[in-house]
């Protein structure tokens, strides 16, 4: 057998990777997404949903009809940051997913819990189950642009993900500092080995703006990555939005160069 590239356009051999085409899931019949972007990070911290939510946020206003598929099930914080609290309704096969004040569909396991400080004490084959649901069960009802936020590291829920959802790319969150970006270098080589598409890093937190002086100060320095599309400053008014709820309303820096390239899909 040849040495594997991971391009199965080039390939005849029936090899583990080839399989993997047929584990896509299928969308119920009244469900239309025409673009998946998962949002990914290689540990926690980073700000991974806000970015998200940033993004939609940014897609929707551009006119786009836009969800987010929030895939961090034991830490789902995109219902807070979209200051959604009502439940999903649906019927005995589908789940119809919240909207927020925007216009954007949202599902996530945040909404199905009584208190939204309820753990989620569920092993990996249940979550993994989750998130497959959440793009099967869910009406996702003609979305132009969906964003799937996914829990960071490498483990079961981002695998199920990159098998059973048929994402067009990723966009990767990170932080300046060195001991992340070794991190984040792990979630882009587990997509590289998966065959699917890195559209770029996106650093947040990569500074602050003094607000006496207007002076960028870089707080943990520069990192240097050549893959970063944009550099997001550590703003307290986008931790003030998304405890509030009111994400939508923030008019503060947004990632213009990612919103292009995933435009460019």
């Amino acid at each position: 057998m040849s040495e594997c590239t991971h391009n199965c356009s080039s390939c005849s051999e029936n090899c583990s990777e080839r399989s993997q085409e047929s584990l896509i899931a299928s969308l119920n019949r009244f469900s239309s997404v025409k673009k998946v972007i998962g949002v990914v990070s290689g540990k926690g911290g980073v700000g991974k949903s806000s970015v998200t939510a940033l993004l939609a946020t940014a897609m929707s206003k551009k006119g786009y009809k836009t969800a987010v598929l929030d895939a961090d099930i034991t830490g789902p914080s995109i219902p807070k940051a979209f200051g959604i609290t009502e439940k999903p309704k649906g019927t005995e096969e589908y789940i119809i997913p919240c909207k927020s004040k925007g216009g954007i569909d949202i599902m996530s396991v945040g909404l199905l819990l009584e208190n939204e400080t309820d753990p989620v004490l569920w092993r990996g084959p249940i979550i993994a189950g989750t998130v497959k649901q959440f793009w099967t069960d869910v009406i996702w009802n003609e979305v132009d642009y969906m964003f799937v936020d996914m829990p960071p590291g490498t483990g079961d829920v981002p695998l199920t993900v990159f098998q059973s959802i048929p994402l067009d790319g990723i966009v990767v969150v990170s932080t300046p500092q060195k001991l992340v970006g070794v991190i984040v270098e792990k979630a882009i080589k587990m997509a590289e080995v998966m065959n699917i598409p890195v559209l770029g890093i996106i650093e947040n937190m990569s500074y602050v703006l003094c607000p006496d002086c207007g002076k960028k100060i870089d707080l943990f320095g520069e990192s240097g990555n050549e893959k970063i599309l944009d550099r997001l400053p550590l703003d307290p008014r986008l931790a003030d939005h998304c405890d509030n709820g009111t994400v939508e309303d923030f008019t503060g820096a947004t990632p213009e160069n990612t919103i292009e390239k995933i435009l460019s899909l």
